[in-house]
């Protein structure tokens, strides 16, 4: 049996979904992959590696995982529902069983990992719950040091939010802190008709490539700066900043020591400027 064969298909998700009495929850933000080729196009595009392990966050059914699974070291897949994270192992033994030694299932919110067993994850592969998504990309990039890549699929408007360039209409916080921890870039769009049940959104999906911080200082002190400046967005920075400095003259006073026009607007800013007005509170 071909690698490509074992990947589920509408009938075999169907039935799953019916032995274990599945009913999708919004709050978990479940819609499953039910298309073949969305898979191998996701896998494709992750640019996958041999030796990688891959962190999928909210594997579901298992639909990516067994694509996932051939191309790589390992899957540790970290799923917060407590019936779904039981039934996968079963699942890839069933359709995929030489397959099976390489997954790890971790029965957890991924908004609460911290550290994953085993061999730490060098890339993160998922189709993220659209109701977490950001946060969710935010808080694993920054407890998991040994991610050097991503590639996420979400909301198609989150996807624009997240590959922004400063300036645009949809630079906004996800954009700047993305872009603290990587290079961000869209790769494709995906039609909402793949999932079930069919959300009525379309997704889209958006690689990250790691690099070191765009300064020495620390990251909570560039993010408040960014949270700042946004919370408040038609101000320029001189009246955005002015409790995070102090005052709006202290702004102007850390605004000009950093090189950056205190009439400007947080979506003009880049990563690299938002770390040097945080480096002037240093």
């Amino acid at each position: 049996m071909s690698v490509e064969s074992r990947l589920l298909g509408p009938a075999d998700i169907r039935r799953l979904a019916a032995r274990l009495d599945l009913r999708p929850t919004k709050r978990w933000g479940q819609n499953f992959v039910v298309d073949g080729n969305t898979v191998r196009r996701i896998v494709r595009t992750a640019a996958l590696d041999p030796d990688d392990v891959v962190l999928e966050v909210g594997p579901g059914i298992g639909s990516l995982t067994l694509g996932l699974l051939p191309a790589v070291r390992g899957v540790v897949a970290v799923e917060i529902d407590p019936a779904l994270a039981a039934a996968l192992p079963d699942t890839v033994h069933q359709f995929a069983p030489a397959m099976s030694p390489r997954l790890t299932v971790v029965s957890a919110d991924a908004l609460r990992v911290d550290t994953l067993p085993g061999r730490q994850p060098s890339t993160l592969v998922a189709n993220l719950p659209y109701n977490v998504a950001v946060p969710v990309l935010l808080h694993l990039l920054g407890q998991l040091p040994s991610l050097r890549s991503a590639l996420v699929m979400v909301q198609q408007e989150v996807a624009d939010r997240l590959a922004a360039a400063p300036g645009s209409r949809t630079y906004g916080v996800p954009s700047v802190k993305a872009a603290w921890y990587g290079h961000v870039e869209p790769a494709g769009s995906v039609s909402r008709s793949v999932f079930w049940p069919v959300p009525n959104v379309d997704s889209g999906l958006v690689r990250l490539a790691r690099r070191e911080p765009p300064a020495e200082v620390d990251r909570r002190q560039v993010f408040a700066v960014v949270d700042a400046a946004f919370a408040q967005r038609r101000k320029t920075l001189r009246a955005a900043l002015a409790d995070w400095a102090g005052s709006a003259e202290q702004a102007e006073a850390r605004l000009r020591a950093a090189g950056i026009d205190p009439r400007v607007r947080g979506e003009q800013l880049t990563i690299e400027e938002f770390a040097a007005i945080a480096a002037t509170r240093s």
